[in-house]
């Protein structure tokens, strides 16, 4: 009976549940968000766009798209631009937005990948890229 509560209380919790829900989606699945957003950020001339592989050293997201623009402006018109086109073509909507309003670093998050659009002196200072350097980078075709 005690396995039998733990297994329900297992699977309640959301850490486990996300995992799940990682597991379940095929690599072609996230692929296909991955280069929407790419595509959807170069078409907002995002500037020095990344994308970084966190699956081996991190459990909280598999991918970080990490970019930039030359303004405020440019930033959020990057956030919307990847928002609309997720929305659109994949049918996904972000769990959370963050920093929208100030513009400096727009982060949007979608569970499986989060979405990074620095203004470039933002992203500089924080320097995502070499915090995470153990990540494997991701060719962008």
């Amino acid at each position: 009976m005690s396995q039998e509560i733990s297994a329900k209380e297992k699977s309640l919790n959301p850490e486990s549940m996300a995992k799940e829900t990682k597991a379940n989606k095929t690599n072609e699945e996230l692929d296909a968000d991955i280069l929407v957003t790419v595509r959807a950020a170069d078409g907002k001339k995002a500037l020095n766009i990344v994308v970084l592989d966190l699956r081996e050293i991190a459990s909280f997201t598999d991918y970080f798209v990490i970019t930039s623009g030359a303004n405020t402006r440019q930033v959020q018109a990057i956030a919307d631009s990847v928002e609309e086109e997720l929305k659109k073509q994949q049918k996904k909507r972000p769990l959370r937005i963050e920093g929208y309003t100030s513009a400096e670093w727009v982060l949007v998050d979608y569970g499986d990948f989060v979405v990074h659009v620095f203004e470039d002196k933002a992203r500089k200072f924080y320097d995502l890229e070499r915090l995470w350097r153990e990540a494997k980078r991701v060719e962008i075709k």
